[in-house]
C-alpha cells in the first residue's frame, strides 16, 4: 500500500464526480449542488453550468462543445459557445439515472445509466450500454451490463473500457472509428458476479466496486472503488499493482489524472453517495495525491 502526501484541491461540495482535466483545469460535476464547474489547480472555483436534473459524466466533442450527462431527466446536454441545448434523449434506454460518459476522438458519446433506484434500495437489474453519435443518433451497444460507470478509451482509439460497478469488473470492447463495438471480453476481474436479490446483498458480495477511473501511460486503470476507501491501480487480468487508502473515513467515487505533467491523480471524496445525505451538507472534497506514471488515452 502506498502511502502518499493528499493535497485539498476543493472543499464545500455536496458529492463531486466525473473529473476531468481540461485546457489546464479540472472539471467536475457536483451532483447535488446541480453544478459543473472548473476549477485551477490552486483551487479557486468558477460554476459554469448549473444542471437542474443533476450532473454527472463530462466529455468534449471535436468542435469544442462540452457534453454534459443531465441524470434525472436521461439527457445529454451541449454546451456550445455559452448556449445549452439537447444533444440526446435516453429515457427509454434507461432503467436508472443517466450517469458517467466517455467521448471518442470522434465524437461518440459512450454512456451507462444506474440500471435500478440504486438510491431507493430498488432490485438489482442489468441494464444497457449506449452509444450516442455526433447528430445526436442513440444506439445500444451492450445488453447486460451490471452498472456501466466510468470509462476509458485507450491512446490509439481501439479499446473502450467499461467499470461495471455491481459486477465486480472491467469489461473491454474493440472500439472502431465508426463507434462500434466488438470482441467484448472481461478486462479485469476482480471476483465471482454477485447475485442477490437486494443491493445490500450485491454490494456484499463485491471486491471492488469499480466506479470512475482513469488510464495510465503503462496501460493500467487507476479505479475508484466505490466499495471501499482507496482507489487501486490495476493491470489488464485483474490484478491490484498499488493501493492508496483515503484519509479520515472518505470513500472515493471518481479519480483522473491530470495536471501539467499528467501525473496529478484527482480524487472525488465524500462520506457515501446517497442524496439523503449528501445533499443537505457540504462534506465534499476534492483531493490530488501525485504518481509516477502519467495519463493516457480519453477522458
Amino acid at each position: 500500500m502506498a502511502n502518499r502526501q493528499f493535497r485539498t484541491v476543493l472543499e464545500g461540495g455536496s458529492y463531486f464526480e466525473g473529473p476531468r482535466w481540461h485546457d489546464g483545469e479540472w472539471w467536475v460535476s457536483d451532483f447535488y449542488r446541480r453544478t459543473v464547474s472548473r476549477v485551477s489547480q490552486e483551487g479557486r472555483e468558477k460554476v459554469v453550468l448549473e444542471v437542474e436534473h443533476q450532473p454527472s459524466g463530462l466529455g468534449w466533442l471535436p468542435d469544442g462543445s462540452l457534453i454534459v450527462t443531465s441524470m434525472k431527466d436521461h439527457r445529454l446536454l451541449r454546451v456550445t459557445d455559452g448556449e445549452v441545448s439537447t444533444h440526446a434523449r435516453l429515457t427509454e434506454y434507461c432503467g436508472g439515472h443517466l450517469n458517467d460518459l466517455v467521448v471518442s476522438a470522434q465524437g461518440h458519446v459512450f454512456v451507462g445509466d444506474l440500471a435500478f433506484d440504486l438510491m431507493g434500495g430498488g432490485t438489482p437489474a442489468p441494464t444497457s450500454l449506449k452509444r450516442v453519435d455526433p447528430d445526436g443518433t442513440v444506439t445500444v451497444v451492450a445488453e447486460d451490463m451490471r452498472t456501466p460507470n466510468g470509462m476509458a478509451i485507450t491512446p490509439d482509439g481501439g479499446t473502450l473500457l467499461v467499470d461495471e460497478t455491481l459486477g465486480n469488473r472491467v469489461t473491454a470492447f474493440d472500439l472502431a472509428p465508426d463507434g462500434s463495438v466488438s470482441n467484448r471480453r472481461v478486462w479485469a476481474e476482480f471476483g465471482p458476479e454477485p447475485t442477490g436479490s437486494t443491493i445490500a446483498d450485491v454490494i456484499g458480495a463485491i471486491d471492488v466496486a469499480p466506479d470512475g477511473c482513469s488510464l495510465d501511460a503503462d496501460g493500467h486503470l487507476w479505479v475508484a472503488d466505490g466499495k471501499n476507501p482507496r482507489v487501486v491501480r490495476v493491470a489488464e487480468g485483474g490484478a491490484i499493482v498499488e493501493e492508496i487508502a483515503m484519509p479520515d473515513g472518505l470513500g472515493v467515487f471518481a479519480c483522473q489524472l491530470g495536471g501539467d505533467d499528467g501525473r496529478t491523480l484527482l480524487l472525488c471524496a465524500a462520506p457515501d453517495f446517497f442524496e439523503h445525505t449528501r445533499a443537505p451538507v457540504r462534506e465534499a472534497v476534492l483531493l490530488a495525491v501525485d504518481v509516477e506514471v502519467p495519463h493516457a488515452g480519453l477522458p
